[in-house]
């Protein structure tokens, strides 16, 4: 198995001393800002194996966690309640189009995504006995991803849109009595191995 993942290791690096081409793999990693539609604060990591399908289109398959403080609203009371930071998980189908004619190191991108979600639960507490709120319990959707950036050589800046649905609250009787927001921007810089290199 270790022989297997060297001689992976070993393709990567050799791809990586070439120019950009159709038929590379290439592996990216991105860490970055997580942030709510309507505020709030949180951190996302992900890890995206791609394919050059042409020298200027890469598809690929982003695993990615994003920990947010989500925004809740609970229909009974004009506050709003943050809830607490939880981690979402996804596996999104992308595609990037790189605008580059293959001579310069500076490769910005546009890029979409669809995908499967994991969205985590959500707790919080209410200091009026007459309301019991239970849990929000996680469920999963199928939700589009958009995206854009540009590429400097082997490292990446990017900005991303998650198109997630609004997850329903429900009390301890099974009454829907809030929602909470999952959509979220995300801010990020990265890198990627392998599947060549911007520029000659």
């Amino acid at each position: 198995m270790k022989r297997i993942f060297g001689v992976l290791f070993a393709l990567l690096l050799i791809q990586g001393a070439y120019a950009q081409r159709a038929g590379a793999f290439r592996f990216g990693v991105d860490l970055g800002a997580a942030i709510p539609k309507n505020g709030g604060a949180g951190f996302l990591f992900n890890l995206e194996p791609q394919i050059l399908v042409k020298d200027n289109l890469a598809v690929g398959l982003r695993l990615g966690v994003a920990a947010l403080a989500k925004d809740v609203t609970y229909y009974s009371s004009i506050d709003e309640f943050d809830g607490e930071v939880s981690a979402n998980t996804s596996i999104v189908a992308t595609a990037n189009y790189y605008f580059n004619n293959g001579n310069s190191r500076v490769a910005p991108y546009i890029g979409a995504g669809f995908g499967y979600y994991g969205l985590a639960n959500i707790d919080f507490e209410t200091f009026d006995p007459d309301q019991p709120v239970g849990e929000l319990a996680a469920n999963y959707v199928w939700s589009p991803m958009i995206r854009a950036g540009i590429e400097l050589a082997k490292f990446r800046l990017g900005a991303e849109y998650n198109f997630l649905p609004t997850s329903d609250l429900q009390d301890t009787n099974g009454n829907v009595v809030g929602e909470a927001i999952n959509q979220y921007f995300g801010f990020t810089l990265g890198f990627t191995i392998g599947g060549g290199k911007w520029g000659k």
